[in-house]
């Protein structure tokens, strides 16, 4: 046994500020495990590294391995293996298959997956699918937030039960037992007599925020007071504004940008609302119940499973009519929508807590690291 803390090498498509990213930001910020952690970015882009109090980016000799052939990935991730030397890699869903094949049976490795891009979100590539069965049969571990995937780890990865964990998302809850920032909302002119309706959301296609503009156009005329609270920033900021000013009313839909620190704004949602094609466990859900907020959202991942018995009927089919038709009946009802969210922060409390989170992936860690 060395006498330094074992170098974990943590390896993302991109450390943009995204779930996953968010998850490894707490993990970061709060374990006490004494591991060395280093992470690396594939495109390049730490932005998520800004939230992290001690942030370590990897020493990679060329700054960024390019994208496009997977064998001359391979090999400059294994260049770059020799010259770190991890002691264990983590790699992050399939953008990061390169590391995962480049380490083999050299170095522990796990393979966190988080979900699927919008090329995926119906059904797996079958290349994609026997690449990652080659891959992550090495894997140490496979690592899963939600049970669909745990499901096709199993049947589509054929990942052996002892190899695979899944380990539900979990947040500071306290954090979200506040009120929300009211110089940030001053800032975007957000009113207490407003009736919010907002989303967090990486601004990419599969998140398909368009579809939540669409439905919000229906419901608008309806109530003056509402507002559409977009929450992130990504490649389709400007077509999303573009489509704003073009179906709805003028100042009716709000655009943030990243916001760093979700509890500044989520509890001043009346209603959140999730319209992706695909997702697995949104821990931005999870924001919304801590805060205790009603869950208005497209029928993805574990979605459904995830909120209160009486939050599942506003869990449904993935048409812009079906959102418009729920965000209506709670803005309706705001005793209705009350109580659910209430039912949504007791469930919060039992299930998804971020002391179990970080315990969780402590002892995966430690488990790989001692085999």
């Amino acid at each position: 046994m060395t006498n330094h803390s074992p170098l974990v090498l943590h390896v993302f498509p991109s450390f943009e500020v995204g779930g996953s990213q968010r998850r490894l930001v707490t993990y970061l910020n709060t374990s006490e495990a004494q591991f060395d952690h280093q992470v690396y970015a594939m495109d390049g882009c730490y932005a998520a590294g800004d939230l992290i109090r001690d942030f370590k980016r990897a020493d990679i000799a060329d700054g960024v391995i390019p994208k496009g052939s997977v064998f001359k990935g391979v090999s400059a991730a294994k260049a770059q293996l020799r010259q770190i030397k991890p002691d264990l890699l983590i790699c992050y869903n399939w953008g990061a298959i390169e590391w995962a094949l480049a380490a083999g049976t050299n170095i522990p490795t796990v393979h966190v997956q988080d979900g699927f891009a919008e090329d995926e979100q119906t059904t797996e590539k079958p290349l994609r699918k026997l690449m990652r069965r080659f891959a992550y049969r090495h894997c140490k571990r496979v690592i899963v937030p939600s049970r669909n995937l745990e499901d096709i780890a199993r049947k589509s990865w054929h990942i052996r039960p002892k190899n695979l964990t899944y380990i539900p998302n979990g947040i500071d809850l306290k954090l979200f037992s506040q009120a929300a920032d009211p110089s940030l909302l001053g800032q975007l002119d957000i009113t207490n007599d407003q009736m919010i309706v907002g989303t967090i959301a990486r601004l990419k296609p599969e998140k398909n925020i368009g579809r939540l503009i669409e439905a919000f156009s229906r419901v608008e005329d309806d109530f003056p007071a509402a507002r559409l609270v977009v929450v992130g920033d990504g490649v389709g900021m400007a077509a999303l504004k573009m489509l704003a000013e073009r179906i709805c009313s003028e100042g009716r839909v709000i655009f943030t940008g990243n916001i760093s620190e979700p509890e500044r704004i989520v509890p001043a949602f009346d209603i959140f609302a999730l319209s992706s094609d695909t997702e697995q466990m949104p821990i931005s859900v999870l924001e919304a119940m801590a805060a205790s907020k009603p869950i208005v959202s497209t029928d993805v991942g574990d979605v459904k499973r995830m909120v209160s018995e009486t939050n599942r009927t506003y869990i449904a089919d993935k048409s812009a009519d079906t959102l418009a038709r729920n965000i209506t009946a709670l803005l309706s009802d705001p005793a209705l929508a009350s109580y659910i969210g209430k039912e949504n922060r007791k469930l919060a409390e039992e299930r998804y807590s971020e002391t179990s989170m970080i315990n969780a992936y402590d002892k995966v860690f430690s488990e790989c690291l001692s085999v």
